[in-house]
């Protein structure tokens, strides 16, 4: 494959993720939603009609392999900065190059900005003027959730692109092509098609990791010869076993470690978490599948399960694997003796089902906001009773819905833990609408 970037190489020797970047988009791997036919960035590249913006996924998925691409389809000079080292001087120094070659030779720039959300507010502001008047073409990249880590006045005036994790098939895709390029430069060997797809797995969607597995398999294997289990193991820390042909055990193990949970079972909860952190698996992950059970399995059976859950991420990122990895097993223990109840989650998707097929019901006339004397005058807000002013602080008889929808209850509590006491206070509630002289509708009534 031509090395479409060999003019930023110094001439010494490129890691094979460096010399396997895309030529066109049309080697680009993944994020079809983005680059492939008709789609945004596909566009931008193909018009040459560009805005700033940012690229926001995980490593290894693309991002700066995708700004260096639209530089070269731009014919643009492309500087890139680290927020992790640079600074404000660094930024200045950036601007002024940029000015520089705009004025002078009529050169376009892209200014690439990795891990953008590690600037300051400050150091962001220095951006703007000079994408206002189109300094340059601005693209940030972050691992982070830009809603949160980059402020407001560098997301007015730049789009957020959300990238995806590639998936195993991508990846294996990306090592597929590299073993080619390994032959070209007298490195390549052969290597079975089931090891090939361990290590796409292994790579667990970062086509860049999945490239360096491959360049260290390419350092213990005598050109030409097929790698072995062991030469694996050893590139891989000994965990060939922990990925069969397709990712289906993997994934079994996930769904048997749910399911133990769900079905009240610490022991087998420990047991396929056990295996699964034996086979690789990133803890967060399974950090992440505990937060879904404490939604869609206790609910508010255990409210407390969301909140623990929270805390043993929370753990993990504050002090490691080795104690991170105990939080997240209490975590799984805890929700697995908790009570169970999925009663929100069957609530939630079902008032989404009939939004989606109902018509938009307008809002109650008691129900709107009065901010204007001409809303006040349409009646917005008559009739609304505080409820801080009623006894027990309730409105008894009030009604929330859209009128058509009344008599409708999505939620049904369970008998099963703080949710008792839930169905108690509701059914409660329910006698104080039938008392009501005010009463509107009693959910409980039909």
């Amino acid at each position: 494959m031509r090395d479409l970037f060999s003019d930023i190489s110094t001439g010494g020797y490129q890691p094979l993720a460096a010399r396997m970047r895309p030529v066109s988009l049309d080697d680009y791997i993944g994020q079809s939603h983005l680059v492939g036919p008709g789609k945004p960035l596909r566009r931008m590249v193909e018009t040459g009609h560009c805005h700033s913006f940012i690229l926001w996924g995980p490593p290894g998925v693309g991002k700066t392999t995708f700004a260096q691409l639209l530089s070269h389809a731009l014919d643009a000079q492309f500087i890139e900065i680290s927020a992790v080292m640079s600074g404000v001087k660094d930024i200045r120094a950036a601007v002024d190059q940029a000015k520089n070659l705009r004025q002078m030779n009529g050169v376009q720039t892209v200014l690439f900005v990795d891990e953008v959300h590690r600037f300051n507010k400050s150091q962001q502001d220095a951006f703007l003027p000079f994408i206002e008047d189109g300094t340059f073409l601005f693209i940030g990249a972050t691992t982070e959730n830009p809603a949160f880590e980059l402020n407001s006045a560098l997301l007015s005036r730049a789009r957020v692109y959300r990238l995806k994790t590639p998936s195993t098939d991508e990846v294996m895709l990306a090592l597929q092509r590299a073993l080619l390029n390994l032959d070209d430069t007298n490195n390549g060997f052969q290597i079975d098609e089931y090891f090939l797809s361990v290590l796409a797995q292994a790579a667990d969607g970062d086509i860049r990791r999945g490239l360096n597995f491959l360049e260290i398999l390419s350092d213990l294997v005598e050109p030409g010869s097929k790698v072995t289990q062991e030469q694996l193991e050893d590139v891989l820390g000994g965990s060939v076993r922990r990925f069969d042909r397709k990712g289906d055990v993997f994934y079994d193990q996930i769904s048997a470690f749910h399911k133990s949970v769900r079905g009240s079972s610490p022991d087998g909860a420990l047991y396929w978490m056990a295996r699964m952190l034996d086979g690789g698996c990133d803890p967060l992950y399974i950090a992440r599948r505990l937060l879904a059970i404490a939604s869609e399995d206790i609910g508010n059976a255990d409210p407390r399960a969301l909140q623990i859950g929270l805390n043993a991420w929370d753990v993990f990122e504050r002090v490691g694997p080795g104690e991170g990895n105990r939080a997240i097993a209490q975590a799984a223990v805890y929700m697995a003796c908790a009570p169970k109840s999925n009663a929100v989650y069957k609530a939630f998707n079902q008032a989404m089902t009939d939004v989606a097929a109902q018509p938009s019901y307008e809002v109650p006339v008691h129900l709107r906001n009065a901010p204007t004397s001409l809303a006040k005058s349409m009646g917005h807000g008559d009739e609304y009773r505080y409820a801080h002013n009623e006894a027990h602080a309730y409105a008894a008889g009030e009604n929330y819905l859209p009128e058509e929808l009344a008599s409708m209850r999505y939620y049904e509590p369970t008998d099963r833990g703080l949710e008792k006491k839930i169905n108690d206070k509701l059914a409660w509630l329910s006698d104080l609408d039938d008392q009501s002289p005010l009463q509107r509708y009693n959910p409980l009534s039909d």
